[in-house]
């Protein structure tokens, strides 16, 4: 058996393992630092790896996390990010910088539409990969656009919000579509061929965040770990949240721009819903994998292969 063979069929097992077998990690989670805009995040012995722009807030690194098997994701090669429409010009010079060989958005059209396609160095072009949203997008400009303080209680009060966001978190994993987005993301991450990738959503943090929930998971990055970098969206995001609700207030658009925090937030509870959802259909991550999203032992082991050293 010759020596490449052997590394992917250890690889395989491990990657097997690793999503099938391993318990919950031991270590307690450590929350992320709370200062917004900062480029290093200490979380115990790791660090988010944050990269500042001016016109996105939430373009991150996710290499450097340790994994069950003895190994280190590894950085400069997979990026998640928040819309890049809205880029300058020195933030494009920083992203030329990373090296690029694909970007892809998860946004609905509605989502191009109204803020605009990604600004990327010369000669890289975005691959559109639409994730549903359930008609979020459209819910949240109706809602702002009636200027109805009723009609916005009556939308997004009451738990209405909240409710809403474990739907779309439910559709991760029950839509056949968005699978199948999902899947043909970790296959190109996969492909040794594929240079450095970087895939975002609008905000970064519901379809992105479960994306990178997943590529850590199946890397073997503890449960916590993985959550814990889901949830740093709510550090990397406050500051500008929180101006989008003031703006709100300000301009009169809104009487209770607070309504708008469910949405706005990453939470336990949204990411509970996804992986209630996995394990009742798939009966495990691991199952989720390899029936859910069709990757086989073989992806799984070039995954690890690629990603970890």
């Amino acid at each position: 058996m010759s020596r490449a063979r052997i590394r992917l069929t250890t690889a395989a097992a491990a990657a097997a393992l690793a999503v099938g077998i391993l318990p919950a990690p031991a270590y307690a989670a450590t929350a992320p630092g709370a200062g917004v805009g900062a480029r290093h995040h200490q979380q115990q012995a790791e660090t988010i790896r944050q990269i500042p722009l001016q016109g996105a807030v939430n373009l991150r690194d996710i290499g450097g996390y340790r994994t069950w098997t003895g190994g280190q994701v590894r950085q400069g090669l997979v990026y998640r990010s928040d819309a890049l429409s809205k880029l300058t010009a020195a933030d494009v010079t920083t992203v030329a910088g990373l090296g690029l060989k694909k970007v892809v958005d998860f946004r609905i059209p509605m989502e191009l539409q109204y803020d605009g396609a990604d600004r990327l160095p010369s000669g890289l072009s975005p691959t559109s990969r639409p994730v549903s949203d359930l008609g979020l997008y459209g819910t949240l400009v109706g809602a702002i656009g009636s200027g109805d303080p009723v009609t916005q209680e009556q939308m997004l009060g009451g738990g209405r919000a909240e409710a809403y966001m474990r739907d779309i978190y439910r559709t991760f994993v029950t839509s056949p579509e968005n699978r199948a987005q999902f899947a043909a993301t970790l296959r190109e991450i996969a492909d040794g061929r594929q240079g450095p990738v970087l895939y975002h959503c609008t905000s970064g943090k519901d379809r992105t965040g479960w994306m990178s929930y997943v590529l850590l998971r199946a890397l073997a990055v503890p449960e916590d770990t993985a959550e814990r970098d889901y949830l740093a969206s709510n550090t990397f995001r406050a500051a500008y949240d929180a101006q989008v609700r003031a703006g709100l207030r300000q301009s009169g658009r809104m009487q209770n721009p607070d309504l708008l925090i469910p949405l706005q937030e990453v939470r336990r509870d949204y990411l509970d819903s996804a992986t209630a959802q996995m394990e009742a259909d798939y009966g495990s991550f691991y199952g989720y994998l390899t029936q859910g999203l069709g990757l086989d032992l073989r992806t799984l082991a070039k995954l690890q292969d690629r990603m970890v050293r």
